[in-house]
């Protein structure tokens, strides 16, 4: 275990709530289960929902009195989800499926993202305009990246090109033929203030990569033996997220307070490119809510990446997920 991770989950919710302890919080409202639930980074836009749930209320109407945990880079989210250092965590379609190989008991119990928020940047009016254009050019990424096998597969890209992307986009911004990784919520607004310019933004679901992403993830013990309190977690944050795409103000607060390195120019950067590239309300959501997810999406990642090597083809990925969960209907969510 991480134990700086730890260190934060005991002191984060004195930052997030107005009473600055748990216990009074509690005895106003009555016994409420307490949860523990670990972002897979800091405090950000990319959150906002959970935080809204948290500052409006909806996690106390669900009976709930939840701890949100930030993450570091350091932080192994699956290693304290397993350890019983949390019960929820943020997580992954690939990751899921990945930890399913290793014989690791999580499930992705709702995926909060329809869309895939990775993006290749490139400098404007070089002729980089899609990712066709960048085979043999410069990249700047992490090494390990999942999708990278899924580049080279479609557009005939290979390692040569990589170079090692570690979170400062300096290289990028002096090398007018490269192109670099980062999330659609972050990079492009760090570019366009330290670069003067506005990148082209390449989005990675645009092109088949499309796994779901910010997903929420439970042990499987908790499923089989609490699913009352795996829907009330899921129902109330997916709540969360429905509020805080009307008026984020609530949770805008609390995440600065988490994050002090957060504007609010970036917040709202942020939040913008989740609503204008149709990252949480599209594809399945428009119907079955947010959350939603279907065999057929997750049986598509399995086998796009398996082909590719990615994952072990005999894996039985449909341990990673259930949908018992989620699909509930807009009515469902915004009725009660």
């Amino acid at each position: 275990m991480q134990l700086s991770s730890i260190a934060l989950g005991s002191s984060i919710l004195a930052a997030c709530t107005p009473t600055n302890t748990t216990s009074s919080t509690s005895e106003s409202l009555g016994n409420l289960d307490k949860i523990k639930f670990s972002l897979s980074w800091k405090a950000e836009a990319e959150y906002g929902g959970f935080y809204q749930a948290f500052a409006t209320g909806i996690y106390r109407q669900h009976g709930l009195d939840v701890t949100i945990q930030p993450a570091s880079p350091q932080t192994n989210t699956t290693q304290l989800l397993m350890g019983g250092v949390v019960d929820f965590s943020m997580g992954s379609g690939v990751n899921a499926i990945q930890a399913i190989q290793q014989g690791i008991p999580k499930v992705t119990v709702a995926a909060i993202f329809q869309k895939e928020i990775k993006v290749l940047l490139t400098h404007p009016g070089v002729g980089n305009d899609s990712f066709a254009d960048l085979k043999g050019k410069p990249i700047f990424i992490s090494p390990g990246s999942i999708y990278w096998p899924f580049l080279k597969a479609k557009y005939g890209f290979t390692d040569a090109q990589i170079r090692p992307y570690n979170f400062n986009v300096s290289p990028f911004l002096v090398d007018q033929n490269s192109a670099q990784q980062g999330l659609l919520t972050s990079e492009p607004y760090t570019i366009e203030k330290e670069g003067g310019f506005k990148p082209n933004i390449l989005l990675l679901a645009d092109v088949g990569y499309n796994p779901y992403t910010f997903t929420i993830e439970t042990t499987k013990k908790l499923v089989e033996t609490n699913p009352d309190l795996v829907q009330r977690f899921v129902d109330a944050s997916i709540k969360g997220w429905y509020s805080y795409l009307e008026n984020p103000e609530p949770a805008n607060q609390l995440i600065k307070q988490d994050n002090p390195e957060m504007t609010d120019g970036l917040i709202a950067y942020g939040l913008n490119k989740l609503k204008d590239y149709n990252i949480i309300l599209s594809r399945d959501a428009e119907t079955q809510g947010i959350g939603a997810m279907t065999d057929k999406r997750w049986e598509g990642l399995f086998n796009e990446l398996a082909a590719v090597g990615v994952f072990d083809g005999n894996t039985d990925y449909q341990q990673a997920y259930t949908l018992e969960f989620v699909n509930k209907g807009l009515d469902y969510y915004l009725s009660q």
